[in-house]
């Protein structure tokens, strides 16, 4: 199972309108646009995906629509919610429409021991009915999964893998030592440091950058497979450039101005936005242009 997860599966941005209406034929397009560069899979309805504000109908439509783009590559859909009677809806809606595997986040806002963590984990995967990514985020949690958590999770239900994500960037090598004794997979989503994590044994990246520029990080997760360290190097010292660059406003925001950057469909902020930094992104996308013609992407 741990091969259905190597490679780059892009963090699916979701477009929506003023109104919160989604943009079927922006995502489609820009799914189709991920998919014809050789992406690996993708993860729906993720940090990136802003599943915060989807409602459950627009919810299933995106999941509908990715899962029928994607072809053979596999989907996971992010089942996360405080809710656990949400979670089991969100599980059975992904199996339903044929997601590959689910991945689901700590409950936030308010602390959480790693027992009832455990417990969590348990109850969405036996909902689900599906391979379980459990998605370590405790900078936007506030709840950091444990080794000893993931461990006791792997012994009762299918664990595909963990999704680790944050500034805690070498904790991948302890659930990479972990992953290989229990069988599960170990992805980061630390795309701007995918050469150095799968020189710790990371298999796969998901990816936010990945919608704009899913051939930059499809290049280093080939040339580092390959062995060829000029590649990647390259590779690597471009997308850099981009991170650098997507630093100046904040997540999600940024990921929105390098989608318009490359010319793609990111629709209307989900969220009140100031004059300010209405701004700032405007700025930042013409930036990403100016670059990607340098780079020929555009």
């Amino acid at each position: 199972m741990i091969r259905n997860w190597e490679g780059i599966l892009p963090a699916l941005w979701t477009p929506t309108d003023a109104e919160g209406n989604l943009l079927e034929a922006g995502l489609r397009a820009n799914l189709k646009f991920m998919v014809e560069r050789g992406i690996h899979g993708i993860l729906a309805l993720g940090s990136t995906g802003e599943f915060l504000h989807l409602d459950q109908s627009l919810k299933q439509r995106v999941l509908e629509i990715t899962v029928e783009l994607a072809g053979s590559i596999p989907v996971i859909a992010n089942i996360s919610d405080i809710r656990p009677k949400i979670v089991r809806q969100q599980a059975e809606l992904a199996r339903n429409v044929g997601a590959a595997a689910v991945s689901v986040l700590p409950p936030y806002f308010f602390p959480v021991n790693q027992s009832d963590l455990i417990e969590f984990f348990v109850r969405a995967g036996d909902s689900a009915r599906l391979p379980l990514f459990l998605y370590n985020f405790p900078e936007r949690t506030g709840n950091r999964i444990d080794l000893e958590t993931v461990s006791a999770v792997a012994d009762r239900i299918p664990l595909a893998g963990i999704k680790q994500s944050g500034a805690e960037f070498e904790y991948h090598k302890d659930l990479v030592a972990l992953g290989r004794k229990k069988n599960f997979a170990v992805v980061t989503g630390s795309d701007t440091r995918l050469a150095e994590a799968m020189g710790l044994g990371v298999i796969g990246c998901v990816s936010g950058l990945s919608n704009a520029v899913p051939e930059l990080t499809v290049a280093i997760y080939n040339a580092v497979k390959n062995g060829d360290s000029a590649l990647a190097v390259e590779a690597t010292a471009r997308m850099r450039i981009v991170g650098q660059l997507v630093d100046k406003i904040e997540f999600p925001f940024n990921i929105a101005a390098i989608i318009e950057g490359r010319r793609l469909d990111a629709g209307c902020p989900k969220s009140i936005v100031s004059e300010k930094t209405r701004k700032l992104h405007h700025s930042l996308v013409r930036e990403f242009e100016s670059l990607f013609k340098d780079w020929n992407l555009i």
